[in-house]
Order: C-alpha cells, then structure tokens, then sequence
C-alpha cells in the first residue's frame, strides 16, 4: 500500500518546510500538498530531496474556496482566472513531478446555474487535461461533502461517474475522498472495487470528524482490504485532522497495516 502524507493537514504544528522530515520520520515515501503556490518550487525540491520524498499530488488554485466563496473552476465568468491560475500550476507540477493534480470543482450558489456551472467545470477539467497529459500527468477530480461545504458542484460518486462519462478523456480520474464519500453515504468498499480503473488518487479520514483512522466509525481494516484487492495501483493520501497536537502520536493505524488481513 502506497502511502502519502498530507502536508497541508498532518504535522501542521511545524512550520510548512519542516513538516516533509517528519512525514519521512513517520515512514512516508510520498507527500501531497493541496496548494503550495506560497513557497518557492526551489525551496520545496530541496525540502522533497532532503527527506527522499516524492511529492504526488498538488491541487490547481481554487480561488476563494476555502474562505466561503464559489471558487474558481466552474464559475463562467472565471475562466482567464482558471487559465491563470492553470499555467502556475502547470509549473509546480512539472518541476516537483507529480502523478496527479486535483481540480476543485467549487459550489453553486444559485440552482439555476447549475448547469452551466458543470459546463463550465468539464471544459476546465478538459483544459487541464490537455495542458498536463503529454507530461504523464494524470487530472483528478473529487466530490466534498455538502455538510461540510454547502452547494459543492459535485458532491456523491454518481456525480463524479456522470462527469466522467460526459468528459471522456483518457488522463482524467476521479479523486476518491474516503472521507467525503462516508459522510454523504457511500458504500466506500463497493464503490472501490467497482470503479478502482477510474479512481486517480484515494484520500482518507475517519468519520465523523475528520480525524486519524480509529477515532470515528468507519471500518478502515474492510476499507483497507478493498483497496488492497481492487485494481487500484495509485497513492493513497492521509489526508485527516490529527486528533492530537503531535501529528506522530496519531499514526496507530499505519504501525497496524503489515498486520492487515484481508479475506
């Protein structure tokens, strides 16, 4: 099981460029970084070679997102931002060599948008995808709770299947958020196992949350299992909250994975 470290959620209580030794510490070959455009690429190759860690995973900028707002990849108005901020992104990705870049797809505040909203998104996710496959860089997409973030675009895994099939484009997956996916009711194990060939990257956190495996109620040793026998070959990411100040003293569930038993 291939496993990365979120950077932008675990060992937080480091300064940012600190935190890479301690995922390498804590037994991570890989790191994914939602968005790293405040630190200098130079900075973040030599954090990446100083600890022998890949990074894998990099999100585009998704505007105001996370401070309430619509953010940047479905809004009609927004495209020559999107396309701003796909070009720097383009940067990092090639020069930290990463397996996969996630586009958000943001909310929608008004229901009658809706529909050119997903427009606008799937010619985005397109966008992307042109600027990153002849690189060997693979697009991804996630649904988000709408709990957590009211009005998402795209918030269960039928959504995520439907843009897949209207987009059709080889290099574009599906970003599997465990999490996400538990709070909006999905059957994770089963969903896996059925469209593991369409799944680009897998992130997880115990519900409810979103803390470290153990501390909420999802089964992670069935979740687990159904991972490790699906056609799934990618990374998956701990992408959680850790429930204690020191990230490390959460990692309970990763010393228990060599004793996994799938039947």
């Amino acid at each position: 099981m291939k496993l990365t470290a979120n950077l932008s959620l675990l060992y937080t209580e480091l300064p940012f460029l600190s935190r890479f030794a301690a995922a390498r510490k804590d037994g991570f070959d890989a790191v994914e970084i939602q968005f790293p455009y405040d630190t200098p690429i130079a900075d973040i190759q030599r954090a990446l070679v100083e600890s022998n860690l890949r990074c894998v995973l990099i999100n585009v900028s998704a505007g105001d997102l996370m401070a309430g707002g619509e953010g940047l990849a479905a809004i009609p108005g927004k495209t020559a931002e999107f396309a701003a901020a796909l070009v720097e992104c383009q940067a990092y990705a090639r020069a930290l060599k990463v397996k996969c870049v996630n586009v958000l797809p943001g909310r929608c505040f008004d229901a009658n948008k809706r529909a050119s909203y997903l427009a606008t998104f799937q010619n985005n996710l397109l966008e992307t995808a042109r600027h990153l496959a002849p690189f060997g860089i693979i697009t991804t997409f996630e649904a988000i709770n709408t709990q957590d973030m009211p009005d998402f675009l795209i918030s269960t895994g039928e959504q995520m299947l439907r843009v897949l099939e209207e987009v059709n484009h080889p290099s574009i997956k599906m970003q599997f958020d465990i999490y996400h996916m538990a709070v909006m009711g999905e059957n994770i194990p089963t969903f896996i196992k059925h469209y593991a060939t369409d799944i680009g990257h897998i992130q997880f956190a115990d519900t409810p949350g979103r803390h470290e495996p153990g501390t909420g109620n999802l089964d992670f040793n069935e979740i687990f299992c159904a991972i490790e026998e699906s056609e799934y070959d990618g990374w998956i990411g701990a992408e959680y909250r850790p429930s204690r100040p020191n990230t490390s003293v959460t990692m309970a569930w990763k010393k228990k994975l060599p004793a996994l038993e799938c039947v």
